[in-house]
């Protein structure tokens, strides 16, 4: 395991501890309703019908805040036994992470567009028992790929260096 370079700072500290609040609260949210759910339908013989669909939407949401929490920490998932082979020849390190970058941002623009036409579709329509907009599954997508992609756009323009410390012996 590598040491950690320096102290975060305390923009970062904050967007974690609003990160890491937000995905509690719909964890939170969610486990309560089903638990709810599954004691009113076995206990009972009936059931909150909206738990399903709040269960589900914060679900989505939940997802694509962790994923786009875990960018800037380094946390997706990365193969690394390749590129730290390149740690040595700082030109071809160079060309690897700009692909990279370039990949991950051709992927958030792929993504990003599929969400959009999904937005856009689900303006017109809602959910069956809430009532809120369709829109709403497919929106956090649309935010996870335009925040990702701007991530890797500064990276890749400030030439930033992979960053291959969490755990990136090669084996």
């Amino acid at each position: 395991m590598s040491e950690p370079t320096s102290s975060p700072d305390p923009a970062t500290s904050r967007f974690q501890s609003i990160v890491n609040t937000a995905m509690a609260a719909c964890l939170g949210v969610m486990a309560v309703a089903v638990f709810v759910n599954v004691v009113l339908r076995y206990g009972f013989g009936s059931g909150v019908a909206a738990s399903e669909e709040l269960s589900r939407l914060l679900f989505v949401w939940m997802v694509f805040i962790g994923a786009t929490a875990a960018y800037p920490a380094g946390e997706h998932m990365a193969f690394t036994s390749f590129v730290g082979m390149l740690h040595h020849r700082p030109g071809a390190m160079l060309a690897m992470t700009m692909l990279i970058r370039g990949l991950v941002i051709l992927a958030c623009v792929l993504v990003g567009w599929g969400a959009w036409q999904q937005v856009i579709v689900g303006m017109g329509s809602h959910s069956v028992v809430l009532r809120y907009p369709a829109a709403l599954l497919p929106l956090p997508a649309l935010l996870s790929a335009i925040a990702i992609g701007a991530m890797a756009l500064i990276e890749l323009v400030r030439r930033t260096p992979l960053d291959l410390g969490h755990g990136a012996d090669v084996e």
